[in-house]
């Protein structure tokens, strides 16, 4: 049976927190993250989630589009007579801002990211294949701006020795169409920055914001409880794999085509968003949306 692939930017316009509940830790509500890695990520069923509440809303009168993409609703305790057509992956991290003291906030990423985007991107059948610089120190890092090259590089607490690439303009023209702006290979070309994995895997740990939370009592105003809640900033970027495949709805078979152009439906070009996690009655969750789909045809 033939399916159709994608893969789905999502670029945070406000913060976003993908929780995992309350821990007993010094973060009280922390954000989701790999077991192996740390990196932070959300749950493909979070995604699924929030695609489905944006279709339902969407096709509130073809709500057979929502059953052939989302499968059925399910009551408490059933299983579903049938899948969906359209599998969801976790939202994994590809660019992460952090705060820079020589310049504006900087894009960071590292090769191991880079490796499994691309590895992403070759199972579905996505064009996106450019090479991948190697950093074999954490006091080295790659910038395509003479100004980092000048005046040196400041991440966080940490400082580089900025240094160019001769793949990272072919990188960026790949990676910035998965942003959604009409200026991201620009922006990219002032901000983004390559560091070494294990350096990477440390700033993941400690660069992400804690808010602090007060609630306080509606008779006196003081405080009656305090607690930390971890998030992922804005302009964060993360994308998702998708794949459509053909699947029967009332006796009647919707392709992996047809399932796909519906997708592509959700996220109209006036309105290419999807809000994501919790916290949205704060306006948190907010991302802007870019949906590449590939053009390889699958048996």
């Amino acid at each position: 049976m033939s399916q159709s692939n994608a893969i789905l930017g999502l670029l945070t316009e406000t913060s976003l927190h993908a929780g995992v509940g309350q821990t007993v830790g010094v973060i009280d509500l922390p954000i989701q993250r790999e077991a192996h890695t740390n990196w932070p990520f959300v749950y493909g069923s979070s995604v699924k989630g929030s695609m489905r509440t944006l279709a339902e809303s969407k096709w509130s009168t073809e709500l057979d589009k929502v059953k052939s993409l989302f499968g059925p609703e399910m009551a408490h305790g059933e299983s579903h007579a049938q899948a969906g057509g359209l599998a969801i992956g976790d939202a994994r991290l590809l660019f992460l801002p952090v705060r820079s003291l020589t310049s504006h906030f900087k894009w960071v990423t590292c090769p191991d990211l880079l490796r499994r985007y691309q590895a992403d991107c070759r199972r579905l059948g996505m064009p996106e294949t450019f090479t991948i610089p190697e950093i074999s120190d954490k006091e080295t890092a790659l910038v395509s701006t003479q100004h980092d090259l000048d005046f040196g590089l400041f991440l966080e607490e940490f400082r580089f020795t900025a240094k160019t690439d001769d793949h990272l303009d072919e990188a960026i023209t790949k990676l910035a169409s998965l942003m959604g702006r009409e200026d991201a290979k620009k922006a990219l070309e002032k901000q983004l920055v390559i560091v070494n994995d294990d350096l990477f895997r440390h700033i993941t740990d400690y660069a992400t914001p804690l808010n602090a939370h007060i609630q306080l009592k509606n008779e006196t105003k003081a405080s009656d409880n305090l607690w930390y809640e971890e998030t992922l900033p804005p302009d964060t970027l993360l994308y998702v794999t998708l794949v459509a495949q053909p699947v029967y709805l009332n006796e009647a078979l919707q392709t992996a085509n047809n399932l796909m152009g519906w997708t592509q439906q959700l996220f109209s070009a006036e309105h290419a968003y999807l809000q994501l996690g919790g916290n949205e009655t704060v306006g948190m969750g907010w991302c802007k949306v870019s949906l590449q789909v590939s053009t390889k045809e699958f048996e």
